[in-house]
């Protein structure tokens, strides 16, 4: 039950996240244009760099390392010190290499500068902390804050093209307030330590483990943006955001139980339970397959419309990368079962750096003729490459550990229901086509209506096994409730 408590805030949370851009985006993009979008993500894909460069890979090692610890609250605690004071140092470092990156920086140095404080919001992040031990609850509420607060100063401040800088800065003022926001809960969670017994650098080689990964997944989400800013111009870098942020909104509902798995399944694997590990990731690649493959089906079919209606009519270019981004999110939320909630939760550290590398490497060569021949589809198609690559490494590594068999044995009914929703949405998608801005929203909220009533009316017929076990829970809950 603790699980579905914690997949319940996240998933709520990752509602909400979607919720709120879908009500911020399309006025930014219309206040500041596509060139505003687009000096954001140059400079923001710019800073992300010296942010890895500074985590080395210590979230992802935190939370486990709590998971791993959490019974010992002594442990735990000087493990906590110790991987946080090796951050502050990184991150440290870091900043004097952005410093002297901006001495040398062409363009945009006051955006870069303001970018800056993303870097010093990631030296004061624990969220790690709390994710390792299974307390979802604050860091919900902490980013439910700070999203509400976000979106409240965007509509108070940005109010034309020459406010790009307030945009920028309200974005990241609000990162660096919400991570301080947990700090007042450490006295709460943690036990007294004695310093001078701390050993910080214990913990880089086994953070550069992770970081080596982090810096091939930063490659092929970044490194886009990064050369269509380069070859092409920094508007059509905005335009591979704007897509790209359209197609992760709806991803981070499908994502969000890695976040809640890792911390379980890695608790579970420490205490030697094989089974039990083995049993939730099949159980999770059936749950993130069930909904990944609708709202991939969905957003290719609506993506058209949907993308110059959200952003605005100078985001037309957007709605055909939309179309073709959508299926990464089928991709990438069974990457995420097999490698965040299986392979680095159980010390599987090589095949999954193998498989973001490997994906890395496959974008680096594609970007170069793909940008350079198809601009803004050939970045997007670089990216779906890249992620079949990662996805299609890791099931192969894990095919005689992990029960595939079982993982994929309900995938054909959702992709036969998916196909069907798809066909009947995209082709009343293409009936009602509105000039009025307010019948097209409409439209488009009664298409989305109908793609999840076909869709769930063909799986009630099809019958996949994960409806026994969403009865299994809602009875498991009733029960709770009545005892």
């Amino acid at each position: 039950m603790k699980v579905i408590k914690n997949y319940l805030y996240n998933a709520g949370y990752q509602l909400l996240a979607v919720l709120l851009p879908l009500i911020t985006a399309p006025y930014v993009s219309r206040v500041i244009g596509a060139h505003g979008i687009g000096i954001n993500t140059a400079t923001n894909s710019t800073i992300q760099y010296f942010i890895l460069l500074g985590s080395i890979g210590i979230g992802l090692y935190g939370n486990r390392e709590i998971a791993y610890l959490r019974s010992n609250k002594q442990a735990m605690s000087e493990a906590f010190w110790e991987i946080q004071i090796l951050k502050m140092v990184m991150v440290t470092i870091s900043y004097g290499a952005f410093l002297v990156y901006l001495a040398f920086c062409p363009v945009y140095k006051e955006y870069m500068l303001i970018q800056s404080l993303n870097l010093i919001a990631a030296a004061v992040d624990i969220s790690w902390l709390y994710m390792g031990l299974e307390d979802f609850k604050k860091t919900v509420l902490r980013n439910t804050m700070v999203k509400l607060a976000s979106a409240a100063m965007i509509f108070m401040f940005v109010k034309d093209a020459n406010d790009t800088w307030v945009y920028i800065f309200v974005l990241s003022i609000s990162v660096l307030g919400g991570n301080l926001t947990l700090w007042p809960y450490v006295r709460k969670t943690l036990v007294k330590v004695d310093f001078r017994k701390l050993h910080p650098f214990r913990h880089f080689k086994p953070t550069i483990a992770l970081f080596i990964p982090q810096i091939a997944t930063q490659v092929y989400l970044v490194l886009n943006k990064t050369m269509l800013w380069a070859m092409v111009n920094s508007d059509v870098a905005g335009f591979y955001d704007r897509s790209d942020t359209l197609v992760k909104l709806v991803l981070t509902i499908v994502t969000a139980t890695g976040t809640v798995m890792l911390p379980h399944v890695a608790n579970a694997f420490h205490e030697g339970n094989e089974d039990e590990v083995n049993n939730l990731t099949a159980d999770s690649f059936d749950f993130v397959s069930c909904i990944a493959i609708p709202m991939f089906a969905g957003l290719a079919a609506i993506g058209q419309k949907l993308a110059p209606l959200f952003f605005g009519p100078q985001f037309k270019p957007v709605g055909m990368a939309v179309c073709l981004e959508a299926i990464v999110i089928v991709l990438i939320g069974w990457s995420n079962v097999i490698g965040q909630q299986y392979l680095l939760p159980t010390d599987k550290i090589k095949v999954f750096t193998g498989s973001v590398v490997s994906g890395a490497i496959v974008n680096l060569i594609l970007n170069l003729p793909f940008i350079y021949l198809l601009g803004l589809h050939g970045a997007v198609f670089a990216t779906v490459c890249s992620e079949i690559v990662v996805t299609g490494y890791q099931m192969w590594h894990v095919r005689n550990i992990l029960n595939l068999k079982k993982m994929f044995i309900n995938v054909p009914k959702y992709v036969l229901a998916g196909l069907v929703m798809f066909i009947v949405v995209n082709r009343v998608c293409m009936m009602l086509d509105f000039t009025s801005t307010i019948k097209n929203v409409l439209a488009i909220a009664a298409e989305i209506g109908l793609g999840v009533v076909v869709y769930g009316g063909i799986l009630l017929l099809l019958k996949p096994t994960i409806l026994n076990k969403l009865v299994s829970i809602i009875e498991k809950i009733r029960s709770k409730k009545n005892g």
